[in-house]
């Protein structure tokens, strides 16, 4: 008597219920533990009861049972581990996992361990993953519809073709939306280039991408414009009243800008940059032009100097205006970047080949550098054969 007091308090501690179940079906034994687990007195749940009190049906109690006495009329199957919802005496539900086998030639045991709690958490992080697949496919969503927008500000590369006839546009946003943006511009004298690298990617540089296309239209439109230096101030005045509007707080938004303009008389190029160059390729020379050492936006109260550089271009010069996506990727056998040293050795091994041509040698040699890595910041290289 002592050895079974001693033996329901361990199954108690335990959580655990045992059953045995003659091979017919009917209940011989049920362990005290069930008062506990499920509120029964183990005498309640003997015969057919067990079927009937802890299943929330009769037709489940019987659909159970038979399919337990089923598998174990094939004498070879030695153990099975299932789960059940079984009902309390007060209408709960407690998940029970059994391990059912065979303790004689006409009984089974079945071992059961309460894992109700388990199941709550298993079902409460299911439904938080659940969440998370909504909120992700909203905020996806989201971000698909924004690159839907920035595509409408952003015109294309035939687009870019009917200003500049022989050119190329290597785009490659480094998540769904990009903090690189392009501009350019046309007037009875002029042709305008500007390559802009947006403070961020994804989603926040591509808010401040939305913000240039509109400092861009005040500056060339409405202010008209046309000395590339005074462009970058004004671009960097436009930017200070559009964002520093709350002049307690602090910003570091900017964008780096190399901006050309070419005179469509006589040929003359004039390169004004902020924290960006661009680069000539003339024979088998290549030339950069380096713009000032101040972005637009951030060092607010700094008095900024932007200057114009002129320079003669030549039949067949090809220019190429970028951001530092693609000189920073890393890769390569040592995953290192790219550099700018190695990018115009790039620039001078295409030089001799179409814009087309020039563009996916360029977009291949990027993915060969880059290979498993992924890819450091959005792409944006623009080239102008003259």
């Amino acid at each position: 008597m002592f050895a079974i007091d001693v033996q329901d308090q361990i199954l108690d501690k335990l959580n655990t219920l045992i059953v045995v179940l003659n091979t017919d079906g009917s209940i011989d034994y049920v362990s005290k533990s069930a008062q506990r687990l499920l509120g029964y007195q183990s005498e309640e749940l003997l015969g057919q009861n067990w079927w009937a009190a802890t299943r929330f049906s009769k037709p489940e109690g019987e659909l159970v049972k038979n399919k337990i006495v089923g598998i174990f009329s094939n004498k070879k199957i030695s153990t099975q581990t299932f789960e059940h919802e079984l009902r309390t005496s007060v209408g709960g539900r407690k998940w029970i996992r059994w391990n059912v086998s065979y303790l004689n030639e006409d009984q089974l045991i079945g071992i059961g361990y309460d894992i109700t709690d388990n199941k709550s958490n298993e079902r409460r992080l299911i439904e938080t993953n659940q969440q998370l697949l909504e909120q992700n496919k909203d905020i996806t969503d989201s971000i698909y519809y924004a690159q839907r927008i920035q595509q409408s500000i952003l015109k294309t590369q035939d687009q870019l073709r009917e200003t500049f006839k022989n050119s190329f546009l290597l785009y490659k946003p480094k998540d769904i939306v990009s903090g690189d943006y392009y501009w350019f511009y046309e007037d009875n004298t002029y042709k305008y280039l500007a390559v802009v690298d947006c403070t961020g990617h994804g989603v926040p540089g591509a808010m401040m991408s939305m913000v240039a296309n509109s400092m861009f239209k005040e500056v060339f439109i409405n202010r008209k414009a046309s000395e590339p230096s005074e462009i970058l101030k004004a671009l960097d005045e436009e930017l200070a009243k559009t964002i520093n509007k709350n002049e307690d707080a602090s910003f570091n938004d900017g964008m780096d800008v190399a901006l050309i303009r070419i005179d469509k008389k006589n040929n003359v190029l004039s390169f004004s940059g902020a924290f960006r160059s661009v680069l000539i390729s003339r024979g088998n020379n290549i030339t950069e032009l380096k713009g000032s050492r101040y972005p637009i936006g951030f060092y607010s109260g700094v008095e900024k100097q932007f200057e114009t550089q002129d320079c003669q271009l030549q039949e067949n010069d090809s220019l190429y205006l970028f951001t530092d996506g693609f000189i920073d990727q890393f890769g390569g056998e040592r995953n290192k970047k790219l550099n700018k040293s190695n990018f115009k050795e790039l620039l001078l091994t295409v030089s001799d080949m179409n814009m087309d041509e020039q563009e996916a040698f360029l977009e291949y040699a990027f993915n060969n550098w880059k290979q498993d890595n992924d890819q450091t910041d959005d792409v944006l290289v623009v080239g102008i054969k003259i």
